[in-house]
């Protein structure tokens, strides 16, 4: 079954960086889009960045300029640097997948899907900017 596990979160002073890692297991990584949602407190969950199996991406217009979306293909792990962080950047990030397809890619098309687009979730990692 899929497995998603984050890790890199952490502590961190705003203007700083921190790079989050997701290491998938149990699917054919390949045909998968990715993605790192966040959640804070009381707020819902929010799309930050995705990575569609053909490599294109987007970005919430809050981090575009500052955070990064890549993937390694090869080892299965998703990556999402951050840079220039901010205090509203603290949440929990997660990690999502969803099989790639026509309908996807067209929502991501139009930006960032809702949480909904996607149905496999890893555990999350805390980010506290401050």
């Amino acid at each position: 079954h899929v497995q998603l596990v984050e890790s890199g979160g952490g502590s961190v002073q705003a203007g700083g960086p921190l790079r989050l890692s997701c290491a998938a297991s149990g699917f054919k990584y390949t045909n998968y889009c990715l993605g790192w949602f966040r959640q804070a407190p009381g707020s819902e969950r929010e799309g930050v960045a995705t990575i569609d199996s053909d490599g294109s991406t987007t970005y919430a217009d809050s981090v575009k300029g500052r955070f990064a979306i890549s993937r390694d293909n090869a080892n299965n792990t998703l990556w999402l640097e951050m840079s220039s962080l901010k205090e509203d950047d603290s949440a929990t990030y997660y990690c999502a997948a969803e099989t790639s397809s026509p309908l996807l890619t067209a929502l991501l098309a139009l930006g960032i899907p809702s949480p909904g687009a996607f149905t496999n979730w890893g555990q999350g990692t805390q980010v506290t900017v401050s």
